[in-house]
């Protein structure tokens, strides 16, 4: 048995005073010894978990009895050590921000694509009426992607609705969807069956349960997840790398953040420039005063921010006028 385990899930389930939920939920995951991040939301759960294999199997055991998360699917990955160093559990008015000015406008448990299961995918992906669209962000698919798959400039899955402007001329075909987990595929699906596309499927688990039940066939590079880990291989049947050190354009999968904290721009970069130029993108950045030490992963804890007194008197008021 593995000595970590790590756990990807989510769930779209109506939760009654979320904020009241994330508190208490915070303290359960830390009694249970669990590290992570966990979204909560009116609208339900978008977590990664990670901790000893019976952390986590009493953790998904707790989820599994609460009937408003029975149905949750969990992607297990055995990790060598623990994939976070806090246990972090906050209320966000979304699991995964729409960018919608009315988020209601789509909701994933009454209109969304359907589910193919990893088989499905392989089978329908190179289907000449089929179109792969990967819905994920640019820092996301520039690690690793499917074969063929057409991307969408976007810094974050809130800009998707106004990228689906752009796939219009798709309408005809069969729009097949992916992302991680299968989260953004979601509401991702919901919209373009709201913007007139008819035929809308989605990678069900996502790239990960893909890559645990149909061996990751096709899908080139790495997949980025949101731990320390950064990114993991999916693909044992055609493995390849696709993505390229920022600075000399050597092949690597290796992403980080740049050690100036200003910039802190998440890009790819070989271990050769990494430690020439300290973890920094540029050699303006590796000359910055606040430049954090590289350590060779790229990796940074965030750092305290001080109490915004006037911030948390606005969230106050927000939350009474909404009550």
């Amino acid at each position: 048995m593995a000595q970590y385990q790590t756990l990807l899930y989510y769930c779209y389930s109506p939760i009654e005073n979320a904020e009241k939920f994330a508190e208490d939920h915070l303290e359960f995951c830390k009694s249970l010894g669990l590290l992570g991040r966990i979204i909560v939301a009116d609208e339900g759960l978008n977590g990664t978990v990670s901790g000893t294999p019976e952390s986590c199997a009493a953790y998904m055991e707790h989820i599994h009895s609460d009937p408003r998360f029975s149905k949750t699917e969990f992607k297990i990955d055995d990790v060598e050590e623990v994939s976070f160093i806090k246990m972090h559990c906050r209320y966000k008015e979304e699991i995964v921000h729409s960018g919608l000015r009315n988020p209601a406008e789509i909701n994933p448990n009454k209109q969304t694509g359907i589910h193919l299961e990893p088989k499905d995918f392989l089978a329908m992906k190179d289907q000449e009426d089929v179109v792969v669209l990967d819905v994920r962000s640019n820092y996301e698919h520039n690690v690793g992607r499917f074969k063929n798959a057409i991307t969408l400039d976007i810094e974050n899955f809130r800009e998707f609705p106004e990228k689906v402007k752009e796939l219009e001329h798709l309408k005809g075909k069969k729009i097949l969807t992916y992302c991680t987990g299968g989260i953004k595929c979601e509401k991702a699906s919901a919209l373009l069956l709201k913007e007139g596309f008819e035929d809308v499927y989605q990678l069900h688990g996502g790239i990960i349960k893909y890559g645990k039940e149909a061996g990751g066939e096709d899908f080139e590079g790495e997949c980025y997840v949101f731990d320390n880990r950064v990114t993991v291989p999916v693909n044992s049947v055609n493995p390849s790398v696709v993505s390229t050190c920022k600075n000399c354009g050597k092949i690597t999968s290796k992403m980080i953040n740049c050690a100036n904290p200003v910039c802190n721009e998440h890009f790819t970069q070989c271990d050769e420039c990494g430690w020439e130029l300290e973890g920094c993108c540029s050699s303006a950045c590796q000359t910055h005063p606040r430049k954090r030490e590289y350590d060779g992963t790229g990796y940074y804890v965030k750092v305290p921010q001080p109490v915004n007194e006037e911030k948390i008197s606005k969230r106050k008021h927000k939350k009474l006028v909404k009550n």
